[in-house]
């Protein structure tokens, strides 16, 4: 039973990507190196951040690096804000009376900022700050509280927090809503993949804080889950597409899981609302795919998936949810043509086919 929970901080219960690629960025520009995009950052960045800024600026001594990096990085830090579902998780570990504690690379200062205007402080035991590589911590956490290991758990967003689970001879989960992406979680290895901190907590609740109830750390689930999702097509003839972390980074459309006692189309229309914002008229069934333990998405599942058209109504309006992380319009011809994953293509080429 799980009744130890090790934070990270940065990608797990704070989205600060954004304040510190520009600050990062900001200390490629005084060392005269090119600055980097968002993507080139989340797939180069990694822990301990000395291996990534001596990869890109050997010539720079650590203290004057760090200098410009914090310098710059308090002038952005209002970017940091707090991630869907950590307030909620952190109240259900503190209801639940789970002991918390924090392992993290932020700078006492910064975290002094960010727990501040989030008000998490109040919900961590003890806070780590400042560590460079956590591998060299953990043991100390460990034996400093008498943890065991058994009942502890390390959840991050980081191949470099998974590593750190394993050093310590605890239980690791990884969350999609930071700094790496699938692939480079699963080639970590951890006991356990979600989406975000409000799925982790619908897996304790439903196992009482077990993890051993799982095979290969995925839930059992005794049938398979019934998901409503569909290409949305605007006036013009185009059709909205939908990327998500969970999905491998790849292309899709928005959809979600059938209720108990609801209508597939009822289901339709409320996931396609929460998800984009939208409202659709003239709803038609295209087709049904078995989606069974797709190595595309994050976890081991068995999706049943009814997938339809629709078009758009009232204003383009698109507002994504915490689910996505980009979306496009796009022709039929265009939407072929993309990183798609494959239940996508193949509703794709069955549309195409009828048309």
């Amino acid at each position: 039973m799980i009744r130890n929970i090790i934070f990270d901080w940065s990608g797990t219960l704070v989205d600060d990507l954004p304040a510190v690629w520009q600050a990062t960025n900001h200390v490629f520009k005084n060392a005269g190196v090119a600055e980097i995009s968002l993507d080139e950052f989340r797939a180069e960045f990694c822990l301990p951040f000395t291996k990534f800024y001596d990869r890109y600026i050997p010539h720079v001594a650590l203290p004057q690096l760090e200098i410009w990096f914090h310098e710059h990085f308090r002038t952005v830090q209002d970017l940091v804000e707090e991630l869907p579902h950590a307030r909620d998780f952190l109240q259900f570990c503190r209801a639940h009376r789970i002991r918390t504690f924090l392992l993290s690379t932020v700078a006492d200062e910064h975290f002094a900022v960010q727990a501040g205007a989030t008000g998490f402080a109040e919900f961590l035991d003890v806070p780590y700050l400042g560590v460079w590589d956590k591998r060299k911590k953990i043991h100390d956490l460990l034996a400093e509280h008498a943890l065991d290991p058994r009942e502890t758990i390390f959840i991050g967003d980081m191949q470099h927090d998974v590593e750190t689970a394993k050093h310590g001879g605890i239980h690791s989960c990884a969350v999609l809503t930071g700094y790496n992406r699938l692939d480079q979680l699963r080639a970590a290895e951890p006991d356990l993949i979600v989406e975000h901190l409000g799925e982790l907590r619908a897996i304790f609740e439903g196992s009482g804080f077990e993890l051993e109830r799982r095979v290969n750390g995925y839930e059992l689930m005794p049938h398979p889950i019934a998901t409503v999702g569909a290409l949305i097509f605007d006036d013009a003839g185009r059709v909205l597409m939908f990327r998500t972390q969970k999905w491998s980074g790849l292309w899709g459309i928005p959809g979600g899981k059938i209720k108990w006692g609801e209508p597939s189309e009822d289901a339709l229309r409320r996931e396609l609302k929460e998800e984009t914002n939208l409202d659709v008229a003239d709803i038609r069934f295209v087709m049904v795919q078995d989606c069974i333990r797709s190595k595309e998405f994050y976890r081991d599942a068995h999706f049943l998936l009814l997938n339809y058209t629709c078009r758009a109504t009232g204003p383009l309006d698109v507002q994504l949810n915490d689910e996505a992380q980009e979306f496009r319009w796009a022709t039929l011809a265009e939407a072929v043509t993309m990183k798609l994953n494959a239940p996508t293509r193949a509703l794709l080429e069955r549309v195409r086919s009828n048309q």
